[in-house]
């Protein structure tokens, strides 16, 4: 019975982790981009769920062997790199001819990321912060104007 209660508890990180990264899918979905909801809720949950299995791991057999090593810097540098994989599949499946499309929807999922790797290790009010400031990035820095990239580079000449 202390297993499932152990398990449950741990279950409290990938909540928290697809109701904050809940939050900045809802936001992209709201405002028509391709990854939305679903998309950053199932990134952020992963993410979660890789630290939480890494950390039980670590806390399962650590003690057994001496011999056993565990890198869970590793395990931060995979997701990093499987999430940075699925944003540039998104970058590059994007419409030709138009420039370079999707980079907030890969950065974006960067984050959901990111914030569900501190929700995994029970970082609740740095993933929330993280959570808040993402989301004001994606919705208040998106409706100032946009300079053609022309511009500012010719003004900088």
């Amino acid at each position: 019975m202390d297993a499932i209660w152990n398990e449950l508890k741990l279950m409290q990180g990938l909540l928290a982790a697809a109701v904050l990264n809940g939050l900045i899918g809802w936001q992209r979905e709201r405002h028509g981009h391709n990854a939305g909801l679903r998309t950053h809720i199932l990134v952020g949950v992963s993410a979660a769920l890789f630290i939480v299995l890494s950390e039980t791991l670590v806390s399962t057999f650590a003690k057994q062997d001496d011999q056993v090593r565990f890198d869970l810097i590793g395990v931060l540098g995979a997701v990093v790199s499987g999430v940075s994989f699925l944003g540039a599949g998104a970058i590059f499946s994007s419409k030709r001819g138009e420039g370079t499309k999707e980079l907030t929807t890969a950065a974006g999922l960067l984050a959901t990321a990111a914030v569900g790797l501190a929700c995994g290790l029970h970082l609740y009010v740095l993933a929330s912060g993280a959570t808040l400031l993402f989301w004001l990035t994606l919705g208040t820095l998106s409706r100032l104007p946009a300079r053609p990239y022309s511009q500012s580079v010719g003004e900088q000449r």
